[in-house]
């Protein structure tokens, strides 16, 4: 536009170099932090993420990445949302607050894990690891072959963990009793359920993360956060078990976009089972299950709209957000085609990513014309890198060529102010919540590699 001076902005190399040096300034040996102060632990999803990112600097150092990260998976199957590193403090709720290793009869004993988990993205970050690895050398292929040879069954429990332990009524959607096992902590899409959470005494704490983050407008409240660590102590007191979880929680939501990405990471894997030669049992149980899922987030859709919703189990009723979690079934399909047209209209239109005031054409968190919109708060508003990554790599797999390369090239734009924040603000992209995001480098990384 005449008249505004041009943005400061690396050049794609000097963007991957800076990437990479974050991703090396994150490592601390075995796992890299998901961002040094206000994440200063491995997070189950941000790994994977992270994996990504790593293969195509060193395939070895991303096979670490996962390794450590399922060195700590609980003998049920369940990866924990958080891997805390030893000797490092400066993270709330921390390993006392969850106490795993005292109450749970499944969590590690070597490790001190969270009590929850996260979005299953980590098949995709093994596919991303064997693709590199096919380009490299035979020792790079040699070690992402012995990695699968390792952990090709935890992989397989894991996805057995949350189909036979998070749908027990086999609805082919994932149910969630914390909203941080979303991976989107203050969306709009949880307002409703958790207003019917009522906090009992919850023992004193205080937040780190607004000690590092100041901006009181970027991060959740202290009344979400009371709800938040109620949840935590009902689940201790139900002693993290899977069968009595869905009794005794006031929290739990079929979450559609966490099964959108369930369907897609089961048929990757199974695609890999088949590839590396894999049981076929596993296989097949791994498509039955992608089949299933697929079916529940498109059972959940509007039938003009295709807008996917999520289901609160507690209030027995869906529940419609103009959120990005709308778009699930973009990402693993089934959707009758006039429906995905609708979809991608509603996507790509004047209430999302086509919205005229949106500094970049990428997909906030919360539609700007919503009413729960605001532009700095997490998942309230702003464009989130990570989203944008998994939105590209997915439309690229559907064949959507034009599409995803349009996110591709908008996510770079955004990031190319060198910040790797963990999120942006839809009309500014001013850089939002934590810099130096270990997952905003690593979509970069694999964007360039």
């Amino acid at each position: 536009m005449e008249g505004v001076a041009p943005d400061p902005s690396f050049t794609p190399t000097q963007l991957a170099a800076r990437a990479a040096y974050l991703l090396r300034g994150n490592d601390l040996g075995t796992m890299t932090t998901a961002a040094p102060l206000l994440y200063p632990h491995m997070w189950s999803w941000d790994a994977a993420f992270v994996a990504v990112g790593l293969a195509p600097l060193s395939v070895e150092r991303a096979v670490v990445e996962l390794d450590t990260l399922l060195s700590a998976q609980w003998t049920n199957g369940m990866i924990p949302h958080i891997v805390f590193a030893n000797g490092v403090d400066g993270y709330f709720p921390g390993p006392a607050r969850w106490a795993t290793a005292t109450l749970a009869a499944h969590a590690p004993r070597n490790r001190h894990t969270s009590g929850i988990t996260q979005p299953p993205v980590h098949a995709i970050a093994v596919q991303r690891i064997l693709d590199h690895a096919r380009r490299r050398g035979r020792s790079s292929r040699a070690v992402a072959d012995a990695f699968l040879d390792r952990r090709w069954d935890a992989l397989v429990r894991w996805h057995r963990w949350l189909a036979e332990s998070r749908d027990q009524n086999s609805r082919g959607r994932i149910t969630l009793y914390h909203g941080w096992e979303s991976g989107m902590d203050n969306s709009p899409r949880w307002d409703a359920a958790y207003a019917n959470v009522i906090p009992g005494a919850v023992p004193a704490y205080q937040r780190a993360d607004n000690s590092i983050i100041t901006d009181a407008t970027q991060r959740p409240s202290d009344v979400e956060y009371d709800r938040y660590l109620w949840l935590l102590e009902e689940m201790k007191a139900a002693r993290y078990d899977d069968d009595l979880l869905p009794k005794v929680m006031s929290f739990a939501v079929e979450d559609v976009f966490v099964s959108a990405i369930f369907a897609v990471a089961c048929t990757v894997l199974a695609e890999i089972g088949e590839e590396q030669r894999r049981p076929r049992s596993d296989v097949r149980e791994l498509y039955g299950w992608a089949d299933l899922f697929r079916g529940g987030v498109v059972e959940s859709c509007d039938e003009r709209s295709g807008a996917a919703r999520d289901y609160d189990v507690r209030a027995e009723r869906w529940v419609a957000t103009e959120t990005v979690a709308q778009f699930a079934p973009l990402l693993c399909g089934g959707l009758p085609h006039d429906r995905e047209r609708a979809l991608l209209k509603l996507m790509e239109g004047p209430r999302f990513a086509g919205h005229p005031d949106l500094k970049y054409a990428l997909i906030p968190s919360t539609s700007p014309v919503s009413r729960d919109f605001r532009a700095r708060e997490y998942w309230r508003g702003p464009v989130w890198p990570v989203m944008t990554w998994l939105f590209s790599w997915a439309f690229g797999r559907r064949g959507w060529v034009e599409r995803s390369a349009s996110l591709r090239r908008e996510g770079l734009r955004q990031a190319s102010d060198g910040t790797f924040a963990e999120y942006y603000e839809p009309f500014t992209g001013a850089p939002l919540g934590s810099m130096q995001q270990s997952w905003t480098a690593a979509a970069v990384l694999d964007w360039l590699g």
